[in-house]
C-alpha cells in the first residue's frame, strides 16, 4: 500500500486496493504447481496451501467489509451468512442423503442457489460476492469430500464456464497503452510485492527449518498472484476507487507475479520431493494428482 500512495502518488483508497490486490497468494497457481508436482501429497506441499487460504481468507474479508455500506442490509448479510455456516453443513448432509443420486442434479442446485442468494444479499450489502462463496465453500468442504461427484461438477462449472468468462471481462478493461506508459511502474511495484512477501515468509519457513531449497521454494510460490488480485482490482474500478490506468497497471502486476515467481521456484528451487507412493501389480506407481475428492479451488 506504501508504495502506491508514496511513490505512485496514488490516493489512500487506491493504495489500499493495491495493497488487498497484491498481499494475496494464488490459491489456483500454487495448487496447480503442487499437483503437476505430486506436492500436494507431501507435508510441505499441505504446509504452503493452508498458508495460501489463509491468506486469501485475509484478502477476501478485506474486500467484503472495505466497500461494505453500515446498514440494514450488511446486518442482515452478517446474520445470514452466521446462521448458514452454522447451520448449512448438517441441513445440506441430509438433504444430500434424502436425495440421492438423480440425474436432475437436485444436489448441485441446492448449493447453487444458496450461493447466488447470498451473492445477491452481499451485492446488496455493497460487499463482494466472493466472500460468501470463499466462506461457505469451507464450510461444505468436509460434505463434499464424501460427495466426489458434486464436487467434480462444481469444478467443472466454475473452470469451464464461470472463470473464462471472468478473466474475459478482467482482460477486456486493460488498456495497453496504459500499461507500456507505465512499464517503470509495473516493475517496481512487482519487486515490492515479492520484497515484501521475501520479509513476510522466509523468516518464518527459515525458522520453521524447512530446508534452504524448501525455504526459497515456499517463497517464491507465496509470491505468486492471479485470481483475487485481479478481483480486488476489478472492485476497486466497478466502485470508482481506481481508474483504468491504475486497474491496467494492477492487472499487469498480478498476471507477472503468477507467472514471474512460479517459474523462478519450479526452475530453479524445485525440492524434488517424493509424492507418496502405492503399490500396483507388484510396482511402485504414484498416486495419480487429480483425484476427485480434492479440493476445488475457484
Amino acid at each position: 500500500m506504501g508504495s502506491g500512495y508514496w511513490i505512485a502518488g496514488w490516493s489512500l483508497q487506491a493504495s489500499e486496493i493495491a495493497g488487498i490486490a497484491l498481499s494475496t497468494t494464488s490459491v489456483a497457481v500454487v495448487y496447480a504447481v503442487m499437483l503437476e508436482r505430486g506436492y500436494n501429497r507431501t507435508d510441505l506441499g499441505k504446509v504452503i496451501l493452508a498458508a495460501c487460504f489463509v491468506t486469501d481468507l485475509g484478502t477476501v474479508l478485506a474486500l467484503g467489509f472495505l466497500f461494505a455500506r453500515y446498514d440494514w442490509w450488511l446486518l442482515a448479510f452478517v446474520l445470514a451468512m452466521s446462521l448458514l455456516l452454522w447451520q448449512l453443513p448438517s441441513v445440506a448432509r441430509r438433504f444430500f442423503a434424502s436425495v440421492g443420486t438423480r440425474l436432475s442434479e437436485p444436489d448441485l442446485k441446492f448449493i447453487l442457489v444458496i450461493l447466488w442468494a447470498m451473492g445477491a444479499l452481499a451485492s446488496l450489502a455493497q460487499s463482494d460476492a466472493v466472500l460468501p462463496a470463499y466462506l461457505l465453500g469451507m464450510a461444505l468442504a468436509p460434505l463434499c469430500l464424501s460427495y466426489p461427484t458434486v464436487l467434480h461438477r462444481m469444478r467443472v462449472i466454475a473452470f469451464s464456464i464461470l472463470t473464462p468468462f471472468y478473466f474475459l471481462k478482467a482482460g477486456t478493461l486493460v488498456d495497453v497503452r496504459a500499461v507500456l506508459a507505465a512499464w517503470l511502474l509495473i516493475v517496481l511495484l512487482l519487486g515490492v510485492k515479492i520484497a515484501t512477501k521475501f520479509v513476510g515468509v522466509w523468516p518464518l519457513a527459515h525458522a520453521l527449518r524447512f530446508g534452504k531449497r524448501e525455504d526459497l521454494y515456499t517463497t517464491w510460490l507465496m509470491s505468486t498472484v492471479l485470481t483475487f488480485g485481479t478481483i480486488s482490482a476489478l472492485d476497486g474500478l466497478t466502485h470508482g476507487v481506481i481508474n483504468q490506468e491504475q486497474y491496467a497497471v494492477l492487472v499487469a502486476v498480478v498476471i507477472l507475479s503468477a507467472i514471474v515467481p512460479t517459474v523462478i521456484a519450479e526452475r530453479w528451487f524445485d525440492p524434488g520431493l517424493t509424492p507418496t507412493e502405492e503399490r500396483f501389480n507388484g510396482a511402485a506407481r504414484i498416486q495419480p494428482t487429480l483425484l476427485p475428492q480434492e479440493t476445488p479451488i475457484v
